[in-house]
């Protein structure tokens, strides 16, 4: 099985920004809805990145209920591919806080991308993952095991360390804006790259006319160029 180098991802140039709002103030444990918005200059993939960059804009809600079930839906935009959105997704899950300092929990993610996306995930649809979060005084420690299938099947585990930051309210006590920047490292298999490659390659050889020799016009061999970034941002 092949397995992807170990790398390190360190979110620099992109954090999260989030508002939250209880909609339930009657009881201790609320009802709340999180609205998340990312930019990035390059999409990452469990540490992996093309060789064309791929800024985008992501925008998330989620909608947690006090029983521990929660709901999203997302979307983001590749701001230099086509005009359209790049891709959708849906989830669920459930967490369990066992503590005040240890949350555990399961969850599903489907996602939905247009035809040729040029995303190295678009071959995994599907994405199940466990994790379990520990608060520490200073900061949060994260472990998490992914299985992402669809076209190809892999599977990812990680390590984060992130700090929430707040910045303040917005229109009201109950409205709180922060930031999390983090630091992760991830490691796991990359079967999605095949799926990738072969559609990236017929997309390259369908442009080509006649038989050139690949400098312009014609059937050029069509390669492709995968990196394992130290310096990138999940999402």
């Amino acid at each position: 099985m092949k397995l992807l180098s170990l790398s390190v991802i360190i979110c620099l140039l992109s954090i999260k920004v989030k508002a939250q709002k209880d909609i339930d103030s009657a009881d201790t444990k609320k009802t709340t809805v999180t609205l998340a918005a990312i930019y990035s200059n390059n999409v990452s993939y469990y540490g992996q990145t093309t060789a064309e960059k791929l800024p985008y804009v992501l925008a998330n809600a989620t909608i947690r209920l006090p029983v521990g079930l929660y709901f999203s839906a997302g979307a983001y935009k590749l701001l230099n591919v086509g005009s359209g959105i790049s891709e959708t997704d849906l989830g669920v899950g459930y967490d369990h806080d066992f503590n005040e300092r240890f949350t555990a929990g399961v969850g599903y993610n489907r996602s939905f991308y247009p035809k040729s996306s040029p995303l190295l995930q678009a071959s995994n649809e599907n994405n199940l993952n466990v994790t379990a979060d520990y608060n520490w005084p200073w900061f949060k420690s994260s472990l998490s095991a992914d299985y992402a299938f669809g076209q190809e099947s892999d599977v990812f585990a990680g390590l984060t360390n992130s700090k929430l930051i707040e910045l303040g309210r917005l229109f009201s006590k109950e409205d709180l804006l922060s930031i999390e920047p983090s630091i992760e490292i991830v490691a796991g298999t990359q079967h999605f790259l095949k799926t990738y490659t072969e559609q990236k390659n017929k997309k390259n050889n369908g442009n080509g006319n006649g038989n050139g020799n690949g400098n312009g016009n014609g059937n050029g061999n069509g390669n492709s160029t995968i990196t394992t970034t130290l310096l990138g941002n999940k999402f």
